[in-house]
């Protein structure tokens, strides 16, 4: 006699990965707008984070741009004060001679504040002075500070004679001077605008200023010819020992009585410290992420309620307690990760528009995508385990009486 088989054990069927995407999805596409709702909470959270994070990777990347085009090799050398009597020293007239024969110093240039006020005419009264100075300027300044004339012409040994001025652009503006060939009275006489300067990073106090030049000032305006601010430029490998000498060539008797200061080192500490309060709005933005994580798992918990009939029904035609899990979790993810590449695309967007209005070079770091995502996901998977675990618990029997 021949053994009897017993019956082969039936078990639940497999899902497959695109068995999970569509079932997943299937309470997506039943009910679009409750989705959008629901997506936006997330994409405005994942836009603040990838906009906070783009826009001050941006100026970050702007600012060392200027670092790179301005360079970090320039020293400014100014008086300090005298630590006997505590008065204001004066650098000698020969000061820009002298540092020009340092080895390594490739470009001098030099300023010199003047007691001069400029207005556009002598009709202004003379205290109205826009926080604009005088300053008289030597013809190598523009070069040694890698700076351009935006329009019109630099002093040069000519034109630095005469009762001319180069106007900084912030001096321009406040001036109400766009172009050159207007007049402004300095020293109870007129003075031609020769030429107006494109923006100086690195000089601001440049930029504010009204520039004749170095012997038409000493003629017209009673300058006593010694500078308030030297500027040299060196080669990169020669800082160092340039910022060792320049103070004691400049005074050998008394060198600590001269300053001598980095202008770049205001740019590169910014830089550093941008996005130094970056930190409160991605808190914000987090925080916007997590009321649209509530914002999912509500919808997916009343997705759970509206569907009770079609959870029974799949479970008394087999479908495991683990494949409904699977299946809302899955929704969830989907919902989730709507959202957050809705919000990569809106941040995205935001920080180009930013950027062209700046100029300045869109950067949105890739970290930020992938954290910002990853956050989107890890949201989605914490609000459909609840949903997904009450609807996994309905009893079939229960779910279609209730239906």
């Amino acid at each position: 006699m021949t053994a009897r088989r017993s019956p082969a054990r039936l078990g639940p069927a497999r899902l497959g990965p695109r068995d999970v995407l569509h079932v997943g999805s299937a309470g997506l596409r039943s009910r679009p707008v409750r989705v959008v709702l629901s997506a936006l909470g997330i994409a405005i959270g994942i836009a603040t984070m990838i906009a906070v994070v783009g826009i001050s990777a941006s100026s970050k990347a702007q600012l060392m741009r200027q670092l790179d085009q301005l360079g970090t090799n320039m020293l400014v050398a100014t008086p300090g004060e005298s630590m006997f009597s505590g008065a204001k020293v004066t650098l000698p007239e020969s000061a820009t001679g002298m540092v020009g024969r340092i080895e390594g110093v490739e470009d001098v240039g030099a300023t010199g504040l003047l007691k001069e006020s400029v207005r556009r005419s002598e009709k202004i009264p003379e205290d109205e002075t826009g926080g604009i100075s005088v300053q008289a300027a030597t013809e190598g300044l523009l070069k040694t500070l890698r700076g351009s004339v935006a329009s019109g012409r630099w002093l040069n040994a000519a034109s630095g004679r005469y009762p001319a001025v180069v106007l900084g652009h912030v001096a321009a503006e406040r001036l109400g001077i766009a172009t050159p060939g207007s007049q402004v009275w300095i020293g109870g006489r007129h003075f031609t605008v020769t030429g107006i300067l494109a923006p100086l990073p690195l000089a601001p106090e440049v930029e504010r200023s009204a520039l004749t030049g170095w012997e038409g000032a000493k003629k017209h305006l009673g300058f006593d010819g010694h500078p308030t601010s030297l500027y040299e430029r060196s080669t990169d490998a020669s800082v160092p020992q340039v910022r060792s000498l320049m103070a004691p060539t400049i005074d050998p008797k008394s060198p600590e009585n001269v300053l001598i200061t980095d202008p770049s080192t205001a740019l590169r500490t910014k830089a550093a410290t941008e996005g130094a309060f970056n930190g409160l709005l991605l808190g914000l933005g987090g925080i916007a992420l997590l009321v649209g994580g509530v914002g999912v798992a509500n919808t997916m918990i009343i997705s759970v309620l509206e569907r009770r009939y079609e959870i029974g029904l799949r479970r008394s035609m087999g479908a495991t307690r683990g494949q409904i899990r699977i299946q809302f979790v899955t929704e969830s993810l989907m919902l989730s990760a709507l959202g957050g590449l809705v919000g990569i695309a809106l941040g995205a967007a935001a920080t180009g528009v930013y950027a062209a209005l700046g100029p300045m070079p869109w950067v949105v770091p890739m970290w930020a995508v992938g954290g910002g995502f990853g956050a989107t996901l890890a949201i989605g998977t914490v609000a459909g385990l609840y949903p997904a675990v009450r609807a996994a618990r309905l009893s079939p029997t229960l779910a279609l009486h209730a239906a």
